[in-house]
């Protein structure tokens, strides 16, 4: 960062994101934020309880607590896993496919909002930086 008068880039990222939590509110998304970050992390397959709080950067109480939510809602479903019984494997149900296209629907129009002062273009180059700069940050791996 340099010593100028402007913010700094991890700032300016930060200041976005918190746009972002303040619109992403449940009646927004039609769930929790996290919530949606379980559900879309669990789209493309099933993953064990403990990797699923891991990447939903929840503690294991917290995740359990969202996971109860989201399965009397039901949007997932818990299975013991076959090679190992004390673990619970979460996958997404056919209702929770459909509340995550639902809460897909308004995070487009959230980004229309947050994003508003960026062309299309600008858009596509700010989220494949965003990717590139992601890439270089280590995955948090489960306790």
């Amino acid at each position: 960062m340099s010593a100028s008068s402007r913010p700094g880039s991890i700032l300016l990222v930060t200041r976005l994101s918190k746009a972002v939590f303040r619109a992403a509110s449940e009646d927004a998304l039609g769930m929790k934020l996290k919530a949606y970050v379980a559900l879309a992390s669990l789209r493309e397959r099933a993953l064990p309880q403990k990797d699923l709080c891991v990447s939903t950067h929840l503690d294991q109480n917290n995740c359990v607590l969202l996971l109860n939510e989201m399965e009397a809602a039901g949007q997932v479903r818990r299975v013991r896993d076959p090679e190992d019984r004390r673990r619970h494997i979460v996958e997404i149900t056919a209702e929770g496919r459909v509340a995550l296209k639902r809460a897909e629907r308004a995070m487009e129009d959230l980004e229309d909002e947050v994003l508003g002062a960026l062309s299309p273009d600008e858009r596509e180059t700010l989220r494949e930086l965003l990717d590139r700069a992601l890439s270089g940050v280590p995955a948090e791996q489960p306790a």
